[in-house]
């Protein structure tokens, strides 16, 4: 158990049409969630990114970012994760240190490479040039960030004698998630940390950063949790299981577990559960759980929860929040 540990949400902004809201009203009371659990006790917020989604999945994550930090006072905010290969390096480096400076430093960027063919045709990238379109675009960010001038020339990009300003006064953090052996030797080596997805690849993380001469303490890990906390998460997965059940096939009708091509779908949301990355805790397991984790891998910096799935009614994810608010993380601190 300890308290450097940052316990936060997790948004993706979606609006399916089967429980469609009015857009402003939807972001509005999204930005009254997050400032409500703020006071809760919540020290973070995740936002990731697509594009062309039927259900609005949020493109612009750092245009939010900006909005929460507008909203909040002492919450960390970051994103988990964006996808650094549809980007100009250069305009990302701007934007996120902008939103740092309007955040008094609270913001971190987390990106990963991406896997949707549509998004890279979209935006005139090559899937197989992903590695690369992410090493450089991490060095060119790094650069933009120093507040010297860039003179970065690479296979995908060139930045000539040029400052990017203004440069961030608390250089954010840039993190660095994936699923795959390569991304994570990839996070160890270039990244400020690693992006976990429900826990999976810590110790592969780990086994990099002691192949790469590094310490263990030097990692940093900043964990995606897909764990259902409620009184009685049985119940609470059968109550909003068609929201669960949505979010797990869009992401493998995506590619997201692998080739799209050879997706199956779940049918019902405790074989989604049982075979994916949700786990079901009440208070005691989530304190236990959570507290064994923290202990056996210390390197871990924030670990946060979906809010709300897609669809699901805001005060169903509120009840959710006020649950872990008041039973979970006071027993964590």
């Amino acid at each position: 158990m300890t308290s450097s540990v940052n316990y936060g949400l997790w948004y993706d902004f979606r609006n399916p049409a089967p429980w469609r809201e009015d857009f402003e009203q939807f972001y509005a009371s999204r930005l009254d969630q997050i400032a409500a659990a703020e006071e809760l006790g919540f020290n973070s917020a995740w936002l990731t990114e697509h594009h062309f989604c039927e259900d609005g999945y949020t493109p612009s994550p750092l245009v939010v970012a900006a909005a929460i930090a507008a909203r909040t006072r002492n919450m960390h905010i970051g994103t988990n994760l964006m996808l650094l290969p549809l980007h100009d390096p250069v305009r990302m480096a701007e934007d996120c240190s902008t939103v740092s400076l309007l955040s008094g430093g609270r913001f971190d960027l987390g990106v990963g490479i991406g896997y949707r063919q549509l998004e890279f045709d979209q935006f005139g990238r090559k899937l197989s040039h992903r590695p690369s379109l992410v090493e450089e675009g991490i060095e060119v960010i790094r650069r933009s960030w120093s507040g010297k001038p860039v003179n970065f020339s690479g296979k995908r990009f060139t930045v000539g004698d040029l400052s990017v300003t203004p440069a961030p006064v608390h250089t954010p953090k840039i993190l660095l998630g994936g699923m795959a052996p390569p991304a994570i030797d990839r996070a160890a080596r270039i990244a400020d940390g690693f992006l976990c997805t429900g826990g999976l690849g810590i110790d592969t993380y780990c086994e990099a950063l002691l192949n790469q001469g590094k310490t263990l303490e030097q990692g940093n890990v900043v964990l995606g949790c897909w764990a259902i906390i409620a009184e009685d998460p049985e119940a609470e997965a059968r109550r909003i299981g068609e929201h669960i059940l949505y979010q797990t096939n869009a992401y493998i009708k995506w590619g997201a577990f692998g080739p799209p091509e050879n997706a199956t779908l779940f049918d019902d949301v405790f074989t989604a559960i049982e075979n994916g990355l949700y786990e079901l805790w009440d208070a005691d397991m989530a304190v236990a759980n959570l507290s064994k984790l923290v202990k056996d891998y210390p390197m871990i910096s924030d670990i946060h929860f979906w809010a709300q799935f897609p669809g699901e009614p805001l005060e169903s994810g509120n009840s959710r929040l006020r649950y872990i608010a008041e039973k979970v993380l006071p027993r964590l601190r």
